[in-house]
């Protein structure tokens, strides 16, 4: 309770900048894969613009495939400061609360874009192994180079951590997690 009550203004300044910087809701939501393949409704603070989803077609198309922008006009001022510091991510505390997904674990993958079914065709049936355990808010990635890390990269370490899991690893995790949050390097 007490550390819920020291949250309470600074996420309220937070969803206060976001108010100001753009028009639409404080909060983002998406379709996620969780535990065993469950959906659930994942949170964040919102970091795009409101017409973001129907803007992406335009963005992608010089890229192709599957990517993370890293000057993605779509992301307003606050939000890019948001993503650099991993700020909007901290709704997704409310996903854990609720049992949807665990404060270490690999990324949920997303619903609309079919995440899943492109990590199989890429790396193979291994890739469902995601499923058995809950989804993250940080991992094994987040702490080894963020989005500078590629999909293979990402894919060897969420199997490493999948096949290595332990409360040690978890709490190593947990500490490198601050570091990469405060020094804001490879987010984006």
């Amino acid at each position: 309770a007490l550390l819920l009550a020291a949250a309470a203004l600074p996420l309220a300044a937070i969803a206060l900048l976001i108010r100001l910087d753009s028009k639409g809701p404080i909060l983002y939501r998406q379709r996620r894969l969780g535990f065993k393949g469950q959906e659930f409704e994942a949170f964040k603070f919102r970091t795009m613009l409101l017409d973001a989803e129907a803007r992406l077609a335009d963005v992608r198309a010089p890229q192709g495939g599957f990517f993370k922008l890293k000057d993605d006009p779509r992301v307003t001022r606050v939000g890019r400061w948001l993503r650099r510091f991993s700020l909007d991510e901290f709704p997704q505390f409310l996903n854990v609360l609720r049992g949807e997904m665990s404060v270490v674990g690999p990324r949920p993958l997303a619903v609309a874009t079919r995440e899943m079914d492109e990590l199989v065709r890429e790396f193979g049936p291994t890739a469902r192994k995601r499923m058995n355990m809950l989804p993250g808010i940080t991992g094994l990635w987040q702490v080894s180079g963020r989005s500078d890390v590629d999909s293979e990269q990402r894919f060897a370490l969420d199997m490493f951590y999948i096949e290595r899991w332990s409360l040690g690893l978890d709490l190593e995790i947990i500490l490198k997690t601050v570091p990469a949050m405060l020094l804001g390097k490879g987010a984006y």
